[in-house]
């Protein structure tokens, strides 16, 4: 049975009793008046029981339907949360390569600061941004991170390698804090006193100094030369090799790896010589050349 069933039903049983009390109220006046006021108490409170039921009810309705928006709205809560998160570990990612190229590319200090807060401004109004709005900010945010990192990291590859192609030059001299005793080309002998070419640079040293590669590269040769006494050769690639004479003592076989500043001898006065010192040759492309040039030439990579 509907709602409007049982009003309908509800009015005719009323208006049939109403029809009673007014017959009865012919022959009785008082009875009919406190029948009449006895039923208008009893409407009144079932009228007033049943709009509280109703009030009841659309008040629960609307209560179910608050926490299901409630929930919708949690939910996007953290689908914003979960985007917002791979975003920050995207900006740290960038954070890191980018400090890292920094140092690569030995910017000064203060130069690029990647912890610096960017200046940022504009003009007002101001309203509201919606929820697609915000959706489509922050893809667009995701893709600019995106293509930045792909930059960065093709940049931090070139880098990278041009890092190896300057580490395998040589650049630096191959005994530490000393200086230089005997330059390249003509010079007096100094045995014979005639003239003779020097095809190196020495450097003052003691015995058992240590003697340091200048470059990354491969021991092509490690024995003794007539006349260089005990020799290490390095391979550098690029068509440079490097020459160290007249050691007391070698620490690497053919065929080893050095890196740059690697200890490969100890310097003596093996070889013809006058004492102890460290001779240094540097060979480009089959051509000996002056190894002034090379020394102390700091790779703009090198930290």
């Amino acid at each position: 049975m509907t709602y409007q069933s049982i009003v309908e039903h509800t009015r005719e049983r009323l208006g049939h009793f109403f029809q009673q009390c007014g017959r009865a109220g012919a022959r009785r006046p008082a009875l009919a008046i406190a029948l009449l006021l006895g039923t208008g108490v009893c409407v009144g409170a079932g009228a007033g029981i049943a709009d509280n039921r109703m009030l009841r009810a659309e008040l629960a309705q609307q209560q179910t339907q608050i926490l299901a928006t409630r929930r919708d709205a949690q939910r996007e809560i953290n689908a914003l949360a979960a985007r917002m998160g791979e975003l920050q570990a995207e900006a740290n990612r960038l954070n890191a390569l980018g400090e890292r190229l920094t140092r690569i590319g030995q910017l000064q200090d203060g130069e690029f600061d990647f912890n610096k807060p960017v200046g940022v401004g504009g003009a007002g109004p101001v309203r509201d941004m919606s929820k697609p709005e915000l959706d489509t900010g922050m893809d667009q945010l995701k893709q600019q991170f995106k293509a930045s990192g792909e930059q960065l990291t093709v940049l931090e590859s070139l880098l990278f390698n041009r890092q190896i192609d300057m580490n395998a030059v040589p650049s630096r001299a191959p005994i530490a804090n000393s200086y230089i005793t005997s330059g390249f080309g003509g010079r007096a002998d100094p045995f014979n006193g005639g003239a003779a070419f020097h095809k190196g640079i020495d450097f003052e040293a003691d015995v058992g100094d240590p003697v340091l590669a200048v470059a990354d590269g491969v021991v092509s040769y490690s024995g003794v030369r007539s006349g260089y006494g005990n020799v290490v050769e390095i391979d550098h690639g690029n068509g440079y090799v490097t020459r160290y004479a007249h050691n007391s003592r070698l620490l690497m076989k053919v065929g080893e790896l050095v890196r740059a500043g690697q200890e490969v001898a100890k310097a003596g006065s093996s070889g013809r010589s006058t004492g102890a010192h460290v001779h240094f040759e540097v060979w480009e492309n089959g051509r000996v050349v002056n190894p002034v040039k090379f020394l102390n030439q700091q790779s703009p990579l090198r930290g």
